[in-house]
């Protein structure tokens, strides 16, 4: 998630660099099976970036998805052992998912098959990245239902893929009433208003988990003073060396400082903003604290790649190589 390719060298490089995780006061920590638990489903997200992942998390792919137009990808996976449906949503990693991160207009929250209370607003570019494939989705995750009846459907993603997972719990949450189901966002940005975020709230109670790196600049980089508010309570997150900390519907927990721990997870106020934790970082866009903790050094460079190569062929594309000055070239 971030509004220019261009920033990317410069917030990996230069400032996330610099940048420094703010210290929190001393709070409770949270318990180990919770922590556990945050980091299973980011395993989900992180997989969400492969080009193929047979076996997410060792369990069973029912389904790829893309959208040719928004370039929004994913998977829908089942794991028999937790009975559960899983929607996993790819983050950033393409030119296409910047033009989305980029269209941050709030408008009319509207969805298939699902009623809003009045007033809800979402970030334009997400909501038509997760409509471009909600019908498919939801169509797979309603023939896995009628076979599993008592599945639970679990929602997970990073970045982008974070916000395109809160909405698609939404979705799911509508679309499917009798089954149980959460939520878990990493590292997403803020992705609606008030109306929103308290809507997710009243939905899905503690069932909504965001979490966020210590310093990460992408949950900040859409402030609140132009109508957004993040939902839920927080709560942290580790993989190796991942630190988190996540948002449950009041209450957030905050992983501060190094190493990711549970007992270095606080409890943070219960309004999903509280000054003290995440809500008190300085954007600095996609730093090292969005992508290099988050994510496995391989993963890394991959998704590095892609993103290198979607450039130039979408310039390659679009003439627009003979156009491009020496600055533009050096900020690329």
């Amino acid at each position: 998630m971030l509004f220019s390719a261009a920033f990317i060298p410069i917030t990996l490089s230069v400032l996330g660099a610099v940048a420094s995780p703010l210290q929190a006061t001393k709070k409770s920590g949270i318990s180990a099976a919770l922590f556990n638990d945050l980091v299973w489903y980011f395993q989900y997200a992180s997989s969400a970036y492969s080009a193929s992942c047979p076996h997410p998390n060792g369990n069973t792919l029912i389904e790829e998805f893309t959208d040719s137009t928004t370039y929004t990808q994913g998977f829908i996976a089942r794991d028999d052992t937790r009975k559960e449906i899983i929607v996993s949503l790819r983050g950033t990693s393409s030119l296409g998912d910047f033009i989305t991160d980029a269209e941050l207009l709030l408008e009319n929250y509207s969805s298939p098959g699902v009623t809003p209370p009045s007033g809800v607003s979402a970030h334009s570019g997400f909501l038509n990245a997760w409509n471009s494939v909600a019908v498919g989705v939801i169509s797979t995750v309603k023939a896995q239902v009628a076979a599993h009846p008592s599945y639970a459907i679990v929602t997970s993603g990073h970045s982008l893929g974070g916000a395109l997972s809160s909405l698609a719990a939404v979705s799911m949450k509508y679309n499917f009433p009798k089954n149980a189901v959460r939520m878990y966002t990493y590292g997403q940005p803020r992705t609606g208003n008030d109306a929103y975020a308290y809507w997710i709230n009243d939905q899905f109670g503690n069932q909504a988990f965001r979490s966020t790196h210590t310093n990460d600049g992408v949950p900040t980089i859409i402030p609140t003073w132009v109508g957004y508010r993040h939902h839920g309570i927080a709560i942290p997150c580790m993989q190796k060396a991942i630190i988190f900390s996540l948002n449950f519907s009041g209450t957030e927990y905050w992983q501060n400082p190094d190493p990711a721990s549970a007992a270095n997870t606080v409890e943070c106020a219960a309004d999903g903003e509280d000054p003290d934790c995440s809500a008190s970082n300085f954007s600095l866009g996609i730093d090292l604290a969005h992508t290099v903790v988050c994510l496995e050094q391989t993963l890394r460079a991959k998704i590095m790649l892609i993103l290198i190569s979607q450039v130039l062929q979408y310039f390659c594309d679009h003439a627009f190589l003979q156009r491009l000055d020496p600055v533009t070239w050096i900020l690329i």
